[in-house]
């Protein structure tokens, strides 16, 4: 299996074309072929002398995915699945919003967090995926989007699988994303979602980038997190909210705290009040998520009203919080649910 020569951040890959003769300023013209101009086959790269183009075609991919699935939502929502060179199937979703065009990327075949509730965990974890594999997924969506002139304006690492489990390669996926001559998405609109692994939350408040940092919460007490949620078995919520506390210290970010709301389960008003006690003086706001039913978990998703609630007590209660509006309710929007049928888990 060829590497994707998305796999290199700008640094690496001046490093490799150095340590191959070549002057710097290639690093810059491959750069620009394949985040601005998006080719699709090494030989569209006009002014790269031809001995350097085998050497791409001879160790490198550029597209290491190919298109299993697409579903389309009517709300704008769209999911594809996507086959890995090694013949795994990973997710990928766009979401369509008033700001713009966000993309929902995996970070690993399958997820071994076993969350109780959530569809990814349904297929254990056969492997990371590359910086490249993810950056794939976004360059993907992104040549779909130029046909209609329009740009990826926001990536969320919410997919399939745990990002701070696989940290280092997506800390150089957020790298090409960012930088200038990639796809220049300022820092600010990406983020990264972790269900609490305290180690990598101190290490990456250390990177002292502007990245978003969301938490899957999901529960505002030891005893049923744990039921919801092992990472607690190990990172207690005392623990996760000491490494959180230290992370706005350092970087004075804003954390998001991502709460599924699970009906009878975390949804109840005394729920809401540990929630406050538990956030209480900290830079933080609480993202009320509905639930995407998944009948093998057997929890069900609270209704508008339930939800809405919920929410007036949260803020009554003096937390800021957003109830987010349901997308890709009409197709397999849950994380892992696509990737599930098609594997035959579902």
């Amino acid at each position: 299996m060829k590497k994707t020569i998305y796999d290199f951040t700008y640094e690496q890959l001046n490093t490799w074309l150095m340590d191959k003769g070549e002057k710097s300023y290639r690093t810059k013209q491959i750069f620009q072929w394949l985040y601005r101009r998006r080719i699709t086959d090494f030989a569209m790269m006009s002014d790269i002398k031809q001995s350097l183009i085998e050497t791409f075609n001879e160790d490198f991919v550029i597209d290491p995915i190919k298109l299993k699935q697409r579903q389309a939502s009517k709300d704008g929502t769209v999911k594809y699945l996507f086959e890995l060179q090694d013949g795994f199937l990973v997710e990928t979703v766009l979401m369509q919003f008033d700001y713009g065009k966000s993309v929902c990327v995996s970070s690993q075949v399958g997820c071994n967090m076993g969350c109780t509730f959530c569809a990814s965990g349904l297929l254990k974890k056969n492997r990371d995926l590359s910086a490249g594999e993810m950056m794939a997924q976004v360059m993907y969506v992104q040549k779909e989007l130029d046909v209609r002139e329009e740009r990826v304006s926001h990536i969320v690492i919410m997919g399939t699988g745990e990002p701070f489990d696989n940290y280092d390669n997506v800390m150089d996926f957020l790298k090409t994303v960012n930088h200038d001559l990639g796809l220049a998405i300022g820092a600010r609109h990406l983020s990264v979602s972790t269900c609490g692994i305290v180690p990598r939350i101190k290490q990456f408040a250390r990177e002292k980038v502007q990245y978003n940092l969301a938490i899957s919460l999901h529960a505002p007490n030891d005893a049923l997190r744990s039921k919801l949620m092992p990472i607690n078995q190990a990172y207690p919520l005392s623990d996760l909210m000491d490494a959180l506390k230290e992370y706005s210290t350092l970087n004075n970010r804003r954390i998001t705290l991502e709460y599924i709301l699970l009906k009878d389960v975390n949804d109840q008003p005394e729920h809401a009040t540990q929630l406050s006690k538990l956030v209480k003086g900290m830079n933080a706001y609480v993202n009320l998520i509905p639930y995407n039913v998944v009948d093998e978990h057997g929890f069900r998703a609270v209704d508008v009203a339930s939800a809405l609630k919920f929410y007036d007590k949260l803020m009554k209660l003096g937390v800021k919080s957003t109830l987010r509006k349901e997308n890709g309710g009409d197709i397999d929007a849950a994380c892992g649910q696509l990737r599930a049928k098609a594997e035959g888990k579902l």
